[in-house]
Formats: C-alpha cells, sequence, structure tokens
C-alpha cells in the first residue's frame, strides 16, 4: 500500500445525536468506542476488529427517547467516513463476500463499494431485542451505512434463531466483505469499473 493513509473523519452534530468518527482503513482492528449503547458498542467493536480497520466512535444521543436515532446516526456517519477515506476507489478490490457463522446462526453479506446505494437485507421475523436494543436496528444501521457509503449491500440471515447470534454474525460478515472489498489488488490499474468512475 504507497500513498496517503486511507482516513475519513466525520463530525455530526443535530438535536438528536452529536458523533465524532474517524477511522483508518489500513489498521490494526482496534480503536475507541462509546455510543453509550452498550450493546451497540460491542458490535462496532467487532466490525473494527474483524474489519483490521481502526475505529474511534464518540457518539451522544437522545437514547431516553430512543435508541434508533444514534444507531442510524452512527451508521450514516461510517458511511460518510468510507466514502471519504477510499476517495476515488482507484485500486480497490470493489467487491467483499463473507459468509459468517456463529453458533446456529449463518450470515451472508455481500458489498460492492459501486457509488449505487442499496440495502437488501432479509432476517427471520419477528425476533425479539437484545436488552434494549431492537434488532430492527441492525437494519436501520446497514441500511444508513450503504446510502452513505454509496455501497450496494445485500445482506441475508440463511439461518438462527439467537437475536444475539444474528447480529453478531451481521457485524462480523459485514466487516470481513468490508476488508475484502477495500484491499488494493496491484493488478487493478485505476478505478475498478468500465465507466472510469464510481
Amino acid at each position: 500500500m504507497s500513498g496517503s493513509p486511507r482516513r475519513g473523519h466525520v463530525e455530526r452534530k443535530t438535536t438528536e445525536t452529536e458523533i465524532v468518527l474517524d477511522l483508518l482503513v489500513d489498521g490494526q482492528g482496534g480503536g475507541a468506542i462509546d455510543t453509550g449503547i452498550g450493546f451497540f458498542d460491542h458490535m462496532l467493536k467487532l466490525f473494527a476488529r474483524h474489519s483490521l480497520i481502526q475505529l474511534d466512535v464518540h457518539a451522544r444521543g437522545d437514547t431516553e427517547v430512543d435508541l434508533h436515532h444514534t444507531v442510524e446516526d452512527v451508521g450514516i456517519c461510517l458511511g460518510q467516513a468510507f466514502a471519504q477515506a477510499l476517495g476515488s476507489k482507484a485500486g480497490i478490490r470493489r467487491y467483499g463476500l463473507a459468509y459468517l457463522p456463529m453458533d446456529e446462526t449463518l450470515a451472508r453479506v455481500v458489498l460492492d463499494f459501486s457509488g449505487r446505494p442499496f440495502c437488501g437485507y432479509r432476517a427471520p421475523s419477528p425476533v425479539e431485542s437484545i436488552g434494549a436494543f431492537s434488532f430492527q436496528l441492525v437494519e436501520e444501521f446497514l441500511r444508513a451505512f450503504s446510502v452513505h457509503a454509496g455501497a450496494t449491500l445485500h445482506v441475508d440471515i440463511l439461518h438462527g434463531r439467537d437475536a444475539h447470534h444474528m447480529a453478531e454474525a451481521v457485524f462480523k460478515g459485514l466487516a470481513r466483505a468490508v476488508d475484502e472489498a477495500c484491499q488494493i489488488d496491484p493488478r487493478v490499474q485505476g478505478v475498478p469499473s468500465t465507466k472510469g468512475i464510481l
């Protein structure tokens, strides 16, 4: 990997949330994460660890109202940070695929940093909450990330019963797919598209 470090920095302040997020694509899988939502912190730490990015997130939101605003807005910021860090996307593999098992759960995550935002999501329904964390928030996070990263994202939970296992498989699968898609392939000349732009 040559050239400048692939970094993203996003600050977002609304009447509902205040977020500062930094990422380094070519990291070692660490960082400092504090969103005020314990389970969400756990998922973001897993994401950083298994994608090998460096991720620092400090977020405060109106969690006394709902966790939705904080989770969605962190997804927005993470997507924007990846868009910044990847820039023109020259040299990247662009596509990522992961099958991730977690005990009885099997998740498939397929990603394309295409510049065309789309989130396809299939999961069992209904799924119980994980403490105060509604399982529906997993989809909200993924949708916000895909839209603001400019990524086509398909997530399918092929098998699963336990809500914690399913959420964890999705976040780890996303991590692995992101890692693959962001890797520099020395065979790729310029932007990996016949259009010449992504």
